[in-house]
C-alpha cells in the first residue's frame, strides 16, 4: 500500500516544508503541537541534534517522522540494558489522504532501522493514551505500551494521559 514512496533522510533546507507539512496534517485533539517548540525542534535537523526521515510522493511531501537519540527514559529500559544508546521518536506525521495506509509503519520502521545502525539499543515514543491511530501505526512497528500517566499540560483533551511505548532494537 505504500509503493511509489521514495524515503530519505530530511535536510536543513527542508524544516521549512517540514514545519508547514506537521501544521497542516498533524493537528488533531490528541496531538500537542505547540508551534515555537516545534519549529525549534524542527531547527534541530539543521543543527545536527535531530534526524528525520521524509517520505515523498512524486516530489511531494507524504509524511515524516522526527528522532534524535536522548538520555530520557532510563527508568523505562530493562535493567540489563542500561549501558545502551537510547532513541526517542518525537514527531511522526503523514498526510491526512494517505492516513491508515501503512506509511507512518513504513516511516517507523525506517526511522528503527537507521537508529539499529547507530548503535541504538532502544527507542521510545510517547502518544496520547486515546489517539488509536498512533496505538496502531505504533503497534504495526512494534512498539508495545510501557506506561500511562497522567499529562493534562500536553494533553488538553479526552483522559488527559500520555502513553509511553518502547521498542527493543538491538
Amino acid at each position: 500500500m505504500t509503493a511509489g514512496f521514495q524515503l530519505r533522510a530530511a535536510r536543513a533546507q527542508d524544516i521549512e516544508s517540514l514545519a508547514g507539512f506537521i501544521f497542516e496534517h498533524g493537528p488533531n485533539p490528541w496531538n500537542f503541537l505547540p508551534e515555537a517548540e516545534v519549529r525549534e525542534h524542527l531547527g534541530g535537523i539543521a543543527e545536527g541534534r535531530v534526524q528525520a526521515c521524509l517520505a515523498e510522493q512524486a516530489g511531494r511531501l507524504a509524511g515524516f517522522v522526527t528522532f534524535h537519540r536522548c538520555e530520557a527514559f532510563a527508568e523505562d529500559q530493562d535493567g540489563t540494558r542500561g549501558d545502551l544508546p537510547r532513541a526517542y521518536i518525537c514527531e511522526a506525521v503523514v498526510h491526512r489522504e494517505l492516513a491508515g495506509r501503512g506509511l507512518g509503519s513504513r516511516l517507523l520502521a525506517a526511522v528503527v532501522e537507521r537508529l539499529a545502525a547507530q548503535g541504538v539499543g532502544d527507542v521510545f515514543i510517547e502518544r496520547h493514551e486515546e489517539n488509536a491511530g498512533s496505538a496502531g501505526m505504533m503497534r504495526k512497528a512494534g512498539f508495545r505500551e510501557v506506561r500511562t500517566f497522567d499529562d493534562p499540560e500536553r494533553r488538553a483533551t479526552g483522559s488527559r494521559r500520555t502513553t509511553l511505548c518502547h521498542l527493543r532494537v538491538g
